[in-house]
């Protein structure tokens, strides 16, 4: 789908962003003329750069290394900077918006500036199509169960983020804007789970927000299949989420602490935080229906709706229901690999010999 075409990732050296242009450069959605990775810190797209010169001495990564070479391009610029965004996507002709202001409680305490990248971002890569008549076919809004029912600003800018593209349909006939909703990102920056290894590093405790929080848990290549899987097959302004287990957050220090004497501590929840996650709300669940492994929530506008309204879902989608025991929590760890690799190999998961959920390890 993607064979000679220019295609801009914008917030291209976060956690997602790394393993999206990875994959591009895989040639799994074809062979793009340019990929450019469009982000404002310099030092991590050098970093992303060596790491790609680094592949050379890697066989089976040849390919990837070879079109790193030919096709991949890094410009500084932000979001924000309607100016910025004009320059790199006059001559795009897919964007993924990866770029996100996305710590729930950093959000809280600087809600301005989540606004400024989560909500005037969209808003201006949406101007920069319907003012100057760019040749963009798809835009991807990269969004989070957060957006589901919001009760955080994060949640609230992305939320808004989704209605801004799906809006832009109306205004944009000529580019089809979507989106991807997903949740928790296992071990990436910011998330659970590095920093529970942190604290079992240091000695503990591991601090745990609350006995009863759950969350949606998935691989980063997980959430591209489900940025892949939408740029295949959805329509105008839907947004496609994929099922996914859920997993009590308390659950996850357990397999992580494994047999280890680490105290846990519950700290209560922080700002913005909720109980349970979710990824299909009540109001959302009579307009969604399934497409493989997707859910797939229609647009609110009915005059973008390519489908009769009659939804698969009979209740929300949410990180309360189908919770996984500790078995199957250590078995996805082991799966993903993750404390597997490099400085990590001690953080094998195990599961404990104590009750799920109660007390610390032995």
């Amino acid at each position: 789908m993607l064979t000679d075409k220019h295609v801009v990732v914008t917030g291209g050296t976060g956690s997602l962003g790394r393993i999206l242009v990875r994959r591009l450069l895989a040639g799994e959605l074809g062979s793009p003329e340019r990929i450019t990775v469009f982000s404002r810190d310099e030092a991590k797209q050098h970093e992303m750069r060596v790491e790609y010169e680094h592949l050379r001495r890697n066989t089976t990564d040849e390919v990837i290394y070879h079109n790193f070479e030919r096709r991949l391009q890094f410009q500084i610029g932000d979001v924000r900077d309607p100016s910025a965004v004009m320059r790199v996507l006059r001559d795009a002709n897919i964007v993924f918006n990866a770029a996100a202001l996305k710590q729930v409680p950093t959000c809280e305490y600087f809600p301005t500036e989540a606004v400024r990248t989560n909500i005037l971002g969209a808003e201006n890569i949406v101007n920069a199509v319907r003012n100057h008549d760019l040749p963009l076919e798809t835009v991807v809004g990269i969004s989070t169960d957060k957006a589901a029912k919001p009760v955080n600003v994060m949640g609230m800018t992305k939320a808004i983020q989704e209605r801004i593209f799906v809006q832009a349909n109306m205004d944009c006939p000529r580019t089809r804007f979507i989106c991807a909703r997903y949740g928790n990102v296992l071990a990436s920056r910011g998330s659970v789970i590095p920093l529970f290894k942190s604290q079992i590093r240091s000695g503990g405790p591991i601090t745990v927000t609350s006995h009863d929080m759950t969350r949606f848990l998935l691989s980063l290549d997980r959430a591209v299949d489900t940025v892949f899987a939408a740029v295949h097959g959805a329509h105008r302004g839907e947004t496609y989420v994929p099922r996914v287990p859920s997993a009590k957050v308390v659950d996850i220090a357990t397999v992580l602490i494994g047999e280890r004497s680490i105290e846990r501590v519950v700290t209560g929840i922080r700002p913005g935080e909720k109980i349970h996650e979710i990824l299909v709300s009540d109001e959302e669940a009579h307009r969604t229906t399934t497409r493989g492994d997707y859910y797939v929530i229609g647009p609110m506008l009915p005059e973008l709706r390519s489908e009769a309204v009659g939804g698969t879902l009979e209740r929300e989608y949410s990180s309360e229901h189908h919770v996984m025991d500790c078995d199957s929590l250590a078995q996805l760890f082991q799966d993903e690999r993750l404390g597997l690799d490099g400085a990590d190999r001690d953080f094998e998961p195990v599961l404990p010999s104590v009750t799920p959920g109660t007390g610390s390890a032995p």
